[in-house]
């Protein structure tokens, strides 16, 4: 057969339509997830791990996969398992409890600031970039700086990203373990995208926080450390979440996690109330974040501001704490530094009447 004619067959072939049986199909990925079982790399990562078998032999899908980080992906129902350890909890203690063993080498420090309040047009939720390793705190250097020397900033976690974008219209912070938070509230954001699909409209923030405490709650006492708030817009209106490591769950109208917490209380609970404007929130927010860069050696660096409204969050702006004590927001010329507000003038609003003014309204 020249190649003319080949070519001339297989035109004939691609205008016939071929109707392939389910049953057929069904074969073909069962005998597809068979091989990939007992073949390939989670094999081989089963066959290493003996030393993790039980009494009769047999090596289950929780031992090998939290070894290897797989879980129960062969089967297509991703697992969490536990350590590989008899007791994960007292093995966690045993080498990071200062409390039960001073002379412990393993000492977890953790230092942050966030925080969210509610009011009349929305959600502001503010955050500080700053994280820590250990004793270790990222050296300062301008957001302006150059290129390379942003890259150092990076390495030396100043800037991280503290609010995790779940979906449009709502928002996690981080205070804890980093890897924690990011992890979980990531994981979190797509149980939310399939509730929507499966349900066709958007999860409740009162359904996602409880799901985020039910998955946390499961792992109590085996070293998770969160501290989040979940935040959003959904038909009942603005909403705020409290969530911890525990399975803790609080709904407030301010919330303040991380060691700069203390800080950050001072001002808020002087400057807030439910009938402020939009920037007036947005400089309470600052303020408070900035008092608790201030004061806090865990926390600083940068503040990011977001505001959650009906159709959604949006990105305020991030702000250098360092030009708000020196120079005041940037988006607002003219201003002078917060620094000059509170050791001149003697208090932290930018409008004394209005402080003098509000002592009648109530909380709501």
């Amino acid at each position: 057969m020249n190649i003319f004619t080949k070519r001339n067959k297989i035109e004939d072939l691609s205008h016939r339509k071929t109707r392939v049986p389910l049953l057929h199909i069904t074969r073909m990925l069962h005998s597809f997830a068979q091989r990939f079982a007992t073949t390939g790399p989670l094999s081989e990562l089963q066959h290493r791990s003996q030393d993790l078998a039980d009494d009769t032999g047999n090596l289950s899908d929780a031992a090998w996969g939290s070894q290897a980080g797989f879980g129960n992906i062969a089967q297509g129902a991703p697992t969490f398992s536990l350590p590989a350890v008899p007791d994960p909890t007292s093995f966690l203690r045993l080498y990071t409890d200062d409390q039960a063993d001073p002379s412990c080498r393993i000492k977890i420090q953790h230092g942050t600031t966030t925080l969210a309040f509610r009011y009349q047009g929305g959600v502001i939720v503010a955050v500080d970039s700053r994280a820590t390793a250990g004793s270790y705190i990222g050296r300062y250097l301008s957001l302006a700086e150059s290129t390379v020397m942003r890259a150092h900033l990076d390495t030396a976690s100043g800037t991280v990203k503290k609010v995790i974008e779940i979906n449009p219209y709502l928002l996690g912070t981080m205070a804890g373990t980093a890897a924690d938070c990011m992890y979980w509230e990531t994981y979190l954001g797509i149980h939310c995208r399939l509730h929507e699909l499966r349900e066709g409209q958007r999860i409740s923030v009162a359904a996602a926080s409880k799901y985020l405490s039910n998955l946390v709650f499961s792992y109590k006492g085996m070293g998770l450390s969160m501290g989040t708030m979940i935040c959003g817009w959904d038909k009942t209106g603005p909403s705020i979440f409290y969530v911890d490591a525990d399975g803790t769950r609080l709904q407030g109208d301010l919330f303040s996690v991380g060691s700069g917490s203390t800080f950050a209380y001072g001002v808020l609970d002087q400057g807030f109330h439910a009938g402020l404007s939009d920037e007036e929130a947005y400089d309470l927010a600052r303020r408070s974040i900035y008092a608790a860069g201030h004061r806090d050696a865990y926390s600083g660096n940068s503040c990011n501001l977001y505001h959650i409204k009906e159709n959604g969050w949006v990105h305020v702006g991030t702000y250098d704490l360092s030009e708000l004590h020196f120079e005041g927001p940037h988006d607002q010329p003219g201003r002078k530094g917060y620094a000059y507000d509170i050791r001149v003038q003697g208090h932290s609003s930018s409008d004394r009447s209005t402080v003098e003014g509000r002592g009648s309204q109530n909380y709501q």
